[in-house]
């Protein structure tokens, strides 16, 4: 077991010398990307949780209407995000 672990390290390391190294600005700009994305996706999570909590307190039908094309909006861009 441990020589198949051994060599797919080395093939990962092979596939990692075979790409042009990454710059710094790049490496910033990809931790950036990637840290606004957490955020969005932090973002799309609380509010779907808030819309989810008004939904079970709602008793006026339009008002929950309401609330679940929201909720439905709100998952669609947590798909899109991944």
């Amino acid at each position: 077991m441990a020589k198949g672990w051994e060599s797919k390290s080395v093939e990962e390391q092979q596939s990692l010398a075979s790409q042009p190294p990454i710059t710094e600005e790049e490496r910033v700009r990809l931790s950036h990307e990637h840290m606004e994305k957490v955020r969005k996706q932090q973002a799309l999570n609380m509010s779907r949780a808030r819309v989810a909590q008004q939904m079970e307190k709602a008793t006026n039908d339009r008002y929950r209407t309401m609330l679940q094309q929201e909720l439905s909006y709100l998952e669609s861009e947590m798909k899109k995000l991944g």
